[in-house]
């Protein structure tokens, strides 16, 4: 999956990032904070910061350390709320993270590890919307996202 866009949902005004497999019309909206949301359009952006973020303080602490992020991958998909992993390998163990999507996804762009998520995540995902006029609306704004346009 790559990043496709950010954008914000019209009706609660919360962040929403687009994940979308460029091999697929498979997408997946996840809505993340507003902190999360900068720290992504930051890098999406290539914005250059006079003293590091906490994405970047995580990738230049790994860094620091010999380790490396092999990938992240959104794995759960519970009561509305997603779940990631970062895989993380040093000195030859590779060990799973726990983490909130939006920081895996922030820290992938930052070390340019590949972000995967689960195929029963996307369909249990897909089975979740159901296409009430709301959701058409929002359906049709996730379409129209401008993949050149971040700002929060």
């Amino acid at each position: 999956m790559i990043v496709g866009g950010l954008t914000v949902d019209p009706y609660t005004n919360t962040p929403i990032v687009i994940l979308k497999d460029p091999e697929s019309e498979d997408v997946l909206p996840i809505w993340i904070g507003f902190f999360e949301a900068s720290a992504i359009a930051t890098q999406l952006e290539k914005v250059k910061l006079a003293r590091p973020m906490t994405h970047d303080l995580m990738k230049n602490i790994l860094e620091t350390l010999g380790a490396k992020v092999l990938r992240i991958e959104v794995t759960e998909l519970k009561e509305n709320t997603y779940y990631a992993l970062i895989h993380i390998e040093l000195d030859g163990k590779v060990y799973e993270i726990d983490s909130r999507p939006s920081d895996a996804i922030a820290l992938a762009l930052r070390t340019g590890a590949s972000i995967f998520v689960n195929e029963e995540v996307l369909e249990k995902s897909k089975q979740s919307q159901v296409q009430s006029e709301e959701e058409k609306t929002l359906d049709e704004l996730l379409e129209q996202v401008d993949e050149g346009t971040y700002k929060m």
